[in-house]
Order: structure tokens, then sequence, then C-alpha cells
């Protein structure tokens, strides 16, 4: 009996060791699915962009952005008289936001998401165009994490005088889907390691 348990037990130890070599060896194929991840994402969100509702849902990080509001034709905080919710449609609105640029600029920033992510999935089959994939996420994962600085609506709002929650560390549904970018810069530092380690290696051969 005691020795139907040893054996047991010296069973389930070598499974688990097992399990830890497979992840172990597994750091290419994970840094792969990153990719893979990195590429719906990207063309995803990229492609949207070229729908209105997406176009008039990012103004407000663009508008309060001192790195990107140049390219609206509008100042801020003038388009929250011009919001609409998504899936609305307001013509006087539609004009105002074709007349700030906000559609044309959409669509360019889309395209830039989509290219973006397709030369960090290419990192699978090539490290330089990988790499440079992976430090440009970095830097637009850099460029929207700015927006919890600079765009008032990522906190949440006080309404109501007699309440208190408003601000810091309060994050808004905006707010909460910018944080998470953090996890795809993140994943774009692996994929700059991996890189790194393939060009390296092929510069020793």
């Amino acid at each position: 009996m005691e020795n139907s348990k040893t054996q047991a037990c010296t069973s389930v130890k070598s499974l688990f060791y097992s399990f830890l070599e497979f992840f172990a060896k597994s750091d290419r194929l994970f840094a792969n699915l990153i990719r893979v991840a990195i590429l719906i994402i990207f063309m995803w969100i990229g492609g949207l962009k070229f729908w209105n509702y997406e176009a008039q849902g990012i103004v407000p990080f663009v508008a309060n952005s001192p790195f990107m509001s140049f390219f609206y034709s509008k100042q801020a905080p003038e388009y929250k008289d011009y919001k609409m919710a998504e899936g609305a449609y307001d013509e006087a609105k539609v004009q105002w936001h074709e007349e700030n640029n906000t559609y044309s600029y959409s669509r360019g920033l889309g395209i830039v998401i989509m290219t973006i992510g397709l030369l960090a999935f290419l990192g699978i089959f090539s490290a330089r165009i990988g790499l440079v994939g992976a430090i440009l996420v970095v830097f637009m994962m850099v460029g929207t994490l700015s927006f919890l600085v600079t765009t008032p609506e990522v906190w949440v709002t006080n309404h109501v005088p007699s309440e208190t929650l408003s601000g810091f560390p309060l994050l808004s549904g905006a707010g909460r889907l910018v944080i998470k970018d953090t996890a795809i810069m993140a994943g774009a530092f692996v994929l700059l390691s991996d890189c790194a380690k393939r060009i390296l290696a092929k510069r020793k051969q």
C-alpha cells in the first residue's frame, strides 16, 4: 500500500514537472500568441475607425491631447455640445464633425493602427520587422495612456453636489478602457525581447 502511494506521488510530481518544462520551453509560442492577439485587437479597433460612431467616440481623447489636438479644426471642449449616442444620427452634429475633421482623422488613425498591428504580427516570420512593430506598439500605448492625464472624461465626474465620487482613482468607462493598454504595452516589451534575442542569435552565427 505504501509502495503504491509512493509511486502515485512520484507520478504526480513527474507530471507536474513535465507541465512546468512545457511552459518553460514555450516562450516563443506564447510570444507568437501575443502577436496574434495584438493583430486581432489592432485590426478590429483600427477597422472600426472607419465607422462614424467610433470616430465620434475618440473625439474627447484627441481634442484634449497636446500631441493630437492639432488634427482637429475645433477647440476643446466645444465637442461636448456635439456628442451622440453610439448608433445615433443627428445631421447637424455630423456636419460639425465633418468640419472638425473627425472622420478623416479617424480613418487615417485606423490605417496607422492596422499597419502597426500587422508589423507586430509579422515578427513571427521576421525578427527585424517584428522589432519595428513592437517598438511602434510601445509608442502607441504611451500615447493612449497619456489620455489618463489629458482627458477629463477618463475620470468620474461629480454631478451631485452632495457626493464626492469624482476624480482619481475613480476611472470612468473611458478610463477603464484606457488603463487596459498597460497589458498591451507589457506584451509589446515581451515581443521586443523576443525579437532582440533572435536578431542577436543570428548575428552570432
